[in-house]
């Protein structure tokens, strides 16, 4: 079996390839078609397609030189305004090969520093005329409002379950691997829009046994199964603290889950709870607190045996 990383090994080339996402994919390969290319903003979830879209675009754009006009920079690796004083303005000043303009792809650009985003908007309206701009982020509004007005917003979607589905069986296909009708839904919940993460669980699962099944991925993935979060939640939800927290440490253990992990599960499936709308308004309060509890550093086994106890108390006082 390929030690390559699947989600390079499968990424696709052209515009047309891109699955998920037609409606952006057609409004690229218009400008492409045209030879005319506005300063863009590609914003949307991680793993739907925002850095394939702009390889893609460069590639059918520029042909063979699409590397000399094409120049990719990692935002989060340098979020001061010294990187659009140097690597950015020193690309964008120099002149184009055989093309009319030439493209710098700032991924993760909602992580720059707001000093750097004004250092680029002067850098975007000095060099316009030879320079397009595509940035990649993950939240538009973090990107200050005279970028936004200067560039054109493409939001991308996750990817819809079909699409998943008919990409993930043609990679086992071509890698020789058997899913079972179990496993693929396994992978579209796992994934939830994401398929660079649905191609990497896929590809862990793969070097463990070539017959992928919800439990082969359930245990790679290191995430519990839908149905254990269920019964510890229901556990609780019946006044059952003792065998809830037990049934806590049992997923703590076997998964080696953390506690943002737990709380994102129990977010995940608190919706398909047989409870009352009324008593799943309480469990998701009481959730998105926990999570900010977390966040701000507190102990989340403490954290976790709290929201426990909460859900055991409410059932006890009713």
């Amino acid at each position: 079996m390929t030690q390559t990383i699947w989600t390079e090994k499968y990424r696709p080339q052209t515009l047309k390839d891109i699955v998920g996402q037609e409606a952006i994919t057609k409004r690229l390969q218009a400008y492409v078609n045209t030879q005319s290319l506005p300063h863009l903003i590609l914003a949307g979830p991680a793993g739907v397609g925002k850095t394939t879209s702009a390889l893609a675009l460069a590639k059918e754009l520029y042909k063979e030189s699409w590397h000399q006009n094409f120049h990719e920079l990692n935002a989060s690796d340098e979020r001061g305004i010294g990187i659009i004083r140097g690597k950015i303005k020193d690309f964008a000043r120099t002149a184009p090969i055989q093309a009319d303009f030439k493209i710098i792809f700032l991924d993760e650009a909602d992580s720059l520093t707001n000093d750097a985003q004004a250092a680029l908007r002067r850098t975007i309206e000095r060099y316009s005329k030879i320079c397009r701009f595509i940035l990649s982020v993950n939240y538009s509004s973090k990107i200050i409002e005279p970028i936004q007005s200067r560039c054109a917003v493409l939001r991308y979607r996750p990817i819809n379950e079909n699409a998943l589905k008919k990409y993930l069986r043609t990679i086992a296909k071509q890698e020789e691997l058997e899913i079972t009708p179990e496993g693929i839904d396994t992978l579209i919940y796992l994934a939830a829009g994401d398929m660079r993460k649905a191609i990497n669980t896929l590809q862990v699962a793969a070097t463990i046994n070539p017959t992928i099944t919800p439990q082969l991925l359930y245990e790679t993935s290191a995430t519990a199964r839908p149905q254990d979060i269920k019964t510890l939640l229901l556990d609780a939800l019946n006044g059952d603290y003792t065998k809830a927290r037990t049934k806590l440490y049992e997923l703590l253990i076997t998964y080696g889950l953390s506690g943002t992990d737990i709380i994102t599960q129990i977010h995940k499936v608190a919706y398909d709870l047989p409870i009352p709308d009324q008593h799943k308004l309480m469990l998701i309060q009481h959730t998105g607190e926990t999570e900010f509890r977390l966040t701000e550093g507190a102990n989340p086994h403490i954290q976790l045996e709290a929201l426990l106890a909460t859900l055991a108390i409410m059932k006890n006082n009713k």
